[in-house]
């Protein structure tokens, strides 16, 4: 049986009846005017209180429960998503030089050779030729609806046939990270070394990353995600602490966080720390549920001293290398 239709007013009467706080019922109006209803329940799930017996959710919240704490939590939420995108965009921007660079020093049409690349080289050659062809055809529809200037110069001068160092300008994270994949070892490698880590540590980081890039950009609740892709973990003392939450909302900042010092980005640097801070101090959900340990401050990872030395220098065991420019190659 389908519920009946609630006008504004009447959700706030439901969740006042069930326990909840509204110290602003302006501000709960106006919320519920621009956020759907359901969407806003992920955010006081956590809230309701629990059988004593099944555990199971009540429709009862716990004692403090607030409309503005809820909405506090939203704006965190969405702080850490907007931060999240802000933070890869510069990490995408590089990876796009690194793989044109190492690629098309072996083909610059490397991406369209599949026997240049390593498709097939184990017990599972079918499954990876059919999704390198599946990469190629979503290659293929990306150039095809692409209105950038060097795309239409490109399809007319040369009929849309790209050198690596252009076409990485058409692909989105996921297809920059099958391309990855599709590597010969050696690039695989050398990139992955920039970064302190192996080929397969790296490849399972772009992986997670993807992942968190698509949560973050379509809206959905993030805070308390549990994440089933958990990436690899590296032996970098300051990864430990991260190691033991890459399933959670942490330890995926800190695989942001640790490409941006090992890539050597400033941009963006602050953005993911100044949102863990706007964390609700009075929140019935502690901190700790994202992974986040309170002395995260602390950690060296995110260390504001050490943070501007990385971001200038590199870090002193493991500096990474100088990102090639691809202008040479045009």
């Amino acid at each position: 049986m389908v519920k009946p239709f609630s006008t504004y007013e009447e959700q706030i009467n439901i969740l006042r009846s069930r326990g909840m706080e509204f110290h602003d019922p302006e501000l709960a109006l106006k919320m519920l005017h621009t956020h759907n209803y359901y969407r806003l329940s992920g955010y006081w799930h956590s809230m309701r209180e629990l059988d004593t017996k099944t555990h199971a959710p009540l429709d009862k919240f716990r004692e403090g429960t607030s409309f503005e704490l809820v909405a506090d939590l939203y704006h965190f939420d969405s702080l850490i998503r907007s931060s999240i995108i802000s933070c890869l965009s510069p990490i995408e921007i590089a990876f796009r030089s690194l793989l044109s660079y190492h690629l098309g020093k072996i083909d610059p049409l490397i991406h369209l050779n599949e026997q240049k690349l390593s498709i097939a080289p184990d017990k599972q050659a079918k499954k990876r030729i059919r999704t390198y062809q599946e990469w190629r055809n979503k290659y293929h529809s990306s150039l095809a609806v692409s209105r950038e200037d060097f795309i239409v110069h490109y399809r007319r001068k040369y009929n849309s046939i790209l050198p690596i160092w252009v076409a990485v300008e058409i692909m989105d994270w996921g297809m920059l990270s099958r391309l990855y994949q599709f590597s010969p070892r050696q690039p695989r490698e050398e990139i992955a070394q920039i970064c302190s880590m192996t080929a397969p540590q790296l490849e399972s980081w772009l992986r997670s990353l993807n992942v968190l890039r698509n949560h973050a950009a379509h809206q959905a609740r993030i805070f308390t995600r549990v994440f089933s892709m958990k990436p690899k973990p590296i032996n970098d003392h300051r990864m430990r602490e991260a190691n033991r939450q890459l399933h959670k909302l942490f330890g995926q900042l800190c695989l942001i966080r640790y490409l941006q010092l090992q890539l050597g980005l400033q941009e963006g640097l602050a953005l993911i720390p100044e949102a863990l801070r706007t964390y609700p101090t009075n929140s019935l959900i502690p901190l700790e549920r994202t992974g986040t340990p309170h002395n995260w401050r602390e950690l060296e990872l995110w260390s504001p001293k050490i943070s501007r030395h990385n971001a200038h220098h590199g870090h002193a065991t493991a500096p990474p290398q100088e990102l090639p420019a691809t202008g040479s190659h045009r």
